[in-house]
């Protein structure tokens, strides 16, 4: 006996604890008390605006430790400013998994962003749980990168609904493009272009800009030169809000339609000057999430404990800015994952669960919208309305469309 126990011991030190493919009782991140969870978002630079996207998740959290956690942890959520820049996340994920060892990473925003940090994390074996993006490369490429999961509907699926809508309701449209030039953005193209189907010679015109841009004020001139009648703003809210301004400024009048990314309605009546800018009244984008700015949802439970977590976990925050309702949902499933990984959670079982999603309470989505995942089915979100901004809200048309990628 006591010579197998040395082997054992020896074989210990030689070979290592079991690799992080294979989760272990010893993962980083876990206590007997706490869950360490850790991301990036931008707190400074051109997309700051998504940082409240960190901020609601974290008030969500702060809530559910308030009512003993999940199955009897608190969860830490830590999150660094990563200013949308591609090397800065990476530096920064590296101090969260390597110095302040997180048990997962989770909600980092950003496409390009999400891309840079997933080889890493995957050779390591860390859950990279909920990325907030819609690029389709995080669900369709899961057999290349079995540690990462996004969470939103995919830009392809988006793109297509848009295009869709063009071609039975407008097929006669000349269509410009403003895009970021990523994966993003050209996801975006490619679902317009499959949803356009026949019709996506229609598109006369493709301007692209630099995240890392001022402005996008000679973009706009020139696609307001290709006389077409239908822009896609297919920006992050700091362009798109420039755009709005633009547009308006050179007299242009396309039927605008608007990412989902920046259609948020605080962002909205920003671009709108607050009804000063005609040409916002009527853009059309998509939607999932509840707007707590939206009179019919006043009563709604979900809305109602959106604002009352605002009030007591992210006093200061502008309880108008829809982001952090999207953190909130994205955290209500983190939790959901979190609770079924077990009361002895490793990072393979918070993945095996996140991969096992059948959620059909989580408050702040549209009614009758569920998450579900499967070993293959990694599109968390595969539903969407579309919606028209009028008198300084957006009002939803037409029923639940699939938003699916292909």
């Amino acid at each position: 006996m006591r010579r197998r126990f040395f082997f054992f011991l020896a074989a210990f030190f030689v070979f290592g604890i079991p690799g992080a493919l294979a989760g272990s009782a010893s993962d980083p991140g876990i206590t007997p008390t706490t869950i360490h969870i850790g991301g990036t978002t931008p707190l400074t630079g051109s997309a700051q605006a998504f940082s409240s996207v960190a901020k609601g998740a974290a008030a969500y959290l702060k809530y559910v430790n308030a009512r003993g956690g999940v199955n009897g942890r608190k969860v830490d959520y830590e999150y660094l400013d990563d200013q949308y820049t591609p090397s800065e996340t990476v530096r920064q994920t590296r101090i969260l998994v390597q110095d302040k060892h997180v048990f997962a990473i989770f909600n980092t925003l950003g496409t390009e962003t999400n891309e840079a940090i997933r080889p890493y994390l995957n050779e390591l074996g860390v859950p990279h749980l909920f990325a907030a993006s819609g690029a389709t490369t995080f669900g369709r490429d899961y057999k290349q990168y079995p540690w990462t999961i996004a969470y939103q509907p995919t830009y392809i699926a988006e793109g297509a609904m848009y295009g869709n809508y063009i071609r039975r309701t407008l097929p006669s449209a000349k269509i410009a493009i403003l895009y970021q030039d990523d994966s993003y953005g050209n996801d975006l193209i490619k679902g317009l272009q499959r949803g356009l189907a026949s019709k996506a010679g229609n598109i006369v015109s493709k301007v692209g800009y630099a995240a890392t841009d001022d402005n996008v004020q000679s973009q706009v001139a020139k696609l307001k030169g290709s006389r077409a009648t239908v822009l896609m703003l297919f920006s992050t809210p700091k362009f798109t809000i420039q755009a709005y301004q633009y547009v308006n400024q050179l007299g242009w009048k396309p039927k605008i339609f608007v990412n989902a990314v920046s259609s948020a309605s605080n962002v909205m009546v920003i671009s709108s000057s607050r009804g000063q800018n005609k040409r916002v009244e009527g853009s059309i984008s998509v939607v999932f999430l509840k707007d707590p700015n939206d009179p019919k949802w006043n009563r709604d439970p979900g809305v109602l404990l959106y604002r009352k977590i605002m009030r007591k976990y992210a006093r200061g925050e502008n309880v108008k800015d829809v982001y952090n309702l999207y953190g909130m949902s994205a955290a209500f499933t983190l939790v959901d994952a979190l609770k079924h990984a077990g009361k002895s959670p490793t990072r393979r079982s918070v993945m095996t669960a996140a991969l096992r999603l059948n959620e059909r309470n989580n408050p702040f989505l549209l009614p009758r919208m569920s998450i579900r995942t499967t070993a293959t089915e990694h599109y968390p979100i595969d539903q969407a309305r579309l919606q028209r901004w009028h008198n300084g809200k957006w009002i939803s048309f037409g029923g639940l469309l699939k938003a699916r990628p292909s």
